[in-house]
């Protein structure tokens, strides 16, 4: 079955008892038993919850691993999956990612004592290096947030393995549509799917899948213990997004290319950064791993002046945080997504107040070409 049709066909179809086509919202936080401990498989929503699992059945499908897991939001998943470290440890993590990803692991599970460094994983000696003795897992954005790195998935993961590390994978910017890490070696892929899985701006969301048996015991553990998890409202919600996926992600690159094509040629544009270019680092690796570049561009106008500039000429890009959603937004990492960045830190990393990053909707292209042009002239 190919992914556009495991989309709507993937996971648990329906209702087998009234034969709804839509699964049900079980809105219940408790399960009758016929005698104690002789449950249906359900006996308290946090342990587990039909609609709930019915989507982690579905993304577990499209990502090609052995159990998924739903949680209350991205970064919600991100810790569960680090607490399955314990004190003492070190992960690897990729230098320019998500600001959030960055704070908990530098301001919350350092005080428990999980360590951290970040690195270029795009060049594979830079990861070698970082390896210590305590170290337990690697874990990659692929593409990165803003920047757009592209990091050889395969390659990074046979690495990990040598050294006996988990490989992690963030795989939000590309969706299991145009990418499957566990495919590529991965042991463990997440998701922020309030972005493009749930792809309306009206949800809030995180989504893990492992390959492994062992690794779906303790991820449960872990969920089950702390609580993190998704209602079954927005789980429906994540299934409803998760049926024109595909077709959102072919709308979005196809938007996305034309307005790549405009930036690289506007004299007030310094630098754009998309992995669709040829001119991009990691171009081929990008198009060796992945079914297509995305939605998501970065570009450079100079100052944060020029900047704010853009954004308030704008008329269909919408100010705003997050991305992957039907409607184009716009947002200046350094003061708002990444702002939790320390300045240095931003800077080394290259991620200017000159910044721009655009989540490119699915609104007509040339609307959102002319709109650009306007702010930019």
């Amino acid at each position: 079955m190919k992914q556009k049709t495991k989309m709507i066909h993937g996971g648990i179809v329906g209702d087998p008892h009234t034969g709804a086509v839509s699964t049900p919202i079980y809105q219940v936080s408790t399960y009758k038993q016929d005698g104690v401990g002789n449950h249906k498989g359900f006996e308290y929503s946090r342990t587990g919850n039909p609609t709930r699992h019915a989507l982690e059945e579905l993304i577990k499908d499209l990502e090609g691993g052995h159990a998924g897991f739903a949680f209350g939001s991205g970064m919600a998943a991100i810790t569960g999956v680090m607490m399955l470290f314990n004190s003492g440890d070190h992960v690897i993590l990729t230098d320019d990612v998500y600001g959030g990803t960055y704070r908990v692991m530098t301001k919350v599970l350092n005080r428990m004592g999980i360590d951290s460094t970040f690195v270029d994983t795009s060049d594979l000696s830079t990861i070698e290096a970082a390896v210590k003795e305590n170290t337990k897992a690697l874990f990659i954005e692929t593409p990165t947030n803003p920047l757009l790195k592209i990091t050889d998935v395969e390659a990074a993961a046979a690495l990990a393995k040598k050294h006996g590390l988990l490989t992690i994978v963030d795989n939000t910017f590309s969706t299991p549509y145009w990418q499957t890490p566990l495919s590529m070696g991965a042991d463990i892929v997440l998701h922020s799917a309030t972005k493009y899985i749930g792809g309306h701006s009206d949800v809030v969301g995180g989504l893990v899948v492992v390959r492994s048996e062992k690794l779906a015991e303790e991820l449960h553990f872990v969920q089950n213990s702390t609580g993190g998890v998704l209602g079954p409202q927005d789980s429906w919600l994540l299934m409803r997004g998760i049926k024109t996926l595909a077709l959102r992600m072919e709308a979005h690159e196809k938007n996305t290319a034309a307005i790549v094509d405009f930036l690289v040629e506007h004299p007030a544009v310094e630098k754009v950064f998309y992995p669709g270019l040829e001119s991009h680092p990691n171009h081929e690796i990008a198009k060796k791993q992945s079914g297509g570049f995305g939605g998501m561009v970065s570009f450079d106008v100079g100052s944060e002046e020029k900047a704010e500039e853009v954004l308030s000429k704008v008329k269909y890009f919408t100010l705003a945080e997050s991305l992957g959603a039907v409607e184009s937004l716009i947002s200046v990492p350094a003061k708002m997504t990444h702002a939790s960045i320390p300045a240095e830190r931003r800077r080394e990393l290259g991620i200017t107040d000159g910044l721009v990053r655009i989540s490119v909707g699915i609104e007509d292209a040339e609307d959102l070409v002319e709109d650009l042009k306007h702010a930019l002239n």
